[in-house]
């Protein structure tokens, strides 16, 4: 293969196109980042459980994410649920996966403030529509006396 060289040119490779490529990730995983802290409540306030074993921080892809606020209203994604909503919604989701159904895992995020009936009935719902793999998501302190 034979290369032309201009007389003073450098003879290196063009990086324009590598460096629009780099470009173009960075952008996809600024967007990407976003998308997963929007899906969360910045008004609730996670309670506090310092002697919590600490969780594995890879998360199933069909985990369910149920918020309650202080004033016991439910969300999916920011999206305000009513009760039977919420029902209705995981029955479907159970009915949809067939024999998985049951194993799809829940993650409640409560505000440290809401009532524990509030976060009972929410965990009702999902037994009744036949989910039981349910944690409870909180903040473990790390710092140390």
């Amino acid at each position: 293969m034979k290369r032309n060289f201009q007389k003073g040119g450098s003879g290196g490779i063009n990086m324009t196109p590598m460096i629009d490529v780099v470009f173009q990730m960075i952008i996809f995983f600024v967007c990407t980042a976003q998308l997963e802290r929007e899906q969360f409540s910045e008004w609730i306030t996670l309670p506090d459980s310092p002697n919590a074993p600490q969780m594995a921080q890879e998360k199933d892809p069909c985990t369910i994410t149920i918020e309650v606020d202080e004033k016991g209203k439910v969300f999916i994604g920011r999206t305000p649920l009513s009760i039977s909503k919420l029902r209705k919604v995981l029955t479907k989701t159970v009915a949809d996966y067939g024999v998985y159904g049951p194993s799809i895992p829940i993650q409640i995020r409560a505000d440290s403030s809401v009532p524990h009936s509030f976060v009972r009935q929410t965990m009702d719902i999902c037994t009744e529509s036949g989910l039981y793999k349910i944690a409870f998501i909180a903040v473990k302190d790390s710092v140390s006396d």
